[in-house]
């Protein structure tokens, strides 16, 4: 074997070393890669289970938030029907006591030209015994205005009371009860509507009574108290008749 045949043999031996040396080193550097890989992948898939538990978790407790919310929505909802309920039944009880009490409030009326309050009751009153007067059955008149006076003496329906009362008794020929009702109309309101008919009809009680002195001076004192009148028009008349 020549020099040149034996270094060859050498220089290719170690060349297959060399290479097998760094074939080996390299199977060696790419299994710790791969391991670090598997292990870093471990990692992450161990952390993104974590995070996904802890997520899950999350979720549960939303939820069973939400259920509790629900819950106290619910409850609130019924509370908030029930108050509805009790608020519409007291609005109803309200109303009807509302309506209950005004049938006993006093109202503004008005009764031959004269404003005044009067309660509800109080005009019924009135206008029953007005009814049985225009009825025709004078009698009955008498009592109910005389019941209705009694009943109510502040009433701002007395001063037009005695004058149909007093009505009512000339009509039966109660003429001395008459005078009196009609006077105290005229003492109450000497300028009530019906003041100067009312001093007529006294004298003309007086008439019936054959009392002509008393009749006269009351158809005199009618001329002068109210004498541009239809009552002053006929004391006139009836005045010239007792002359």
């Amino acid at each position: 074997m020549t020099l040149n045949t034996s270094f060859s043999i050498r220089a290719v031996a170690l060349a297959t070393a060399v290479v097998w040396s760094v074939g080996a080193h390299a199977a060696l550097f790419e299994d710790d890669e791969a391991r670090r890989a598997i292990l870093d992948l471990r990692q992450r898939v161990e952390k993104q289970s974590d995070e996904i538990q802890q997520f899950q978790r999350s979720l549960l407790e939303q939820e069973n938030q939400f259920e509790a919310l629900s819950a106290e929505s619910a409850r609130l909802r019924g509370e908030k029907e029930e108050l509805l309920q009790v608020l519409q039944h007291q609005q109803t009880v309200s109303q009807g006591l509302d309506d209950r009490l005004k049938k006993f409030e006093p109202t503004t009326v008005k009764v031959d030209g004269v404003e005044f309050l009067a309660d509800p009751a109080e005009t019924r009153a009135y206008e029953d015994a007005f009814e049985v007067f225009r009825s025709g059955d004078f009698a009955a008149a008498n009592g109910v205005f005389t019941d209705f006076i009694k009943r109510y003496p502040r009433s701002g329906y007395v001063v037009p009371s005695l004058f149909w009362l007093g009505n009512a008794q000339y009509a039966v020929r109660d003429y001395t009860s008459a005078i009196k009702n009609f006077n105290a109309l005229l003492s109450k309101a000497p300028n009530h509507k019906r003041a100067a008919d009312a001093m007529l009809s006294v004298a003309n009680c007086q008439l019936e009574l054959k009392d002509t002195k008393s009749a006269r001076k009351t158809l005199g004192d009618l001329l002068k108290t109210y004498p541009n009148t239809e009552a002053a028009s006929a004391a006139t008349e009836r005045l010239a008749k007792l002359k």
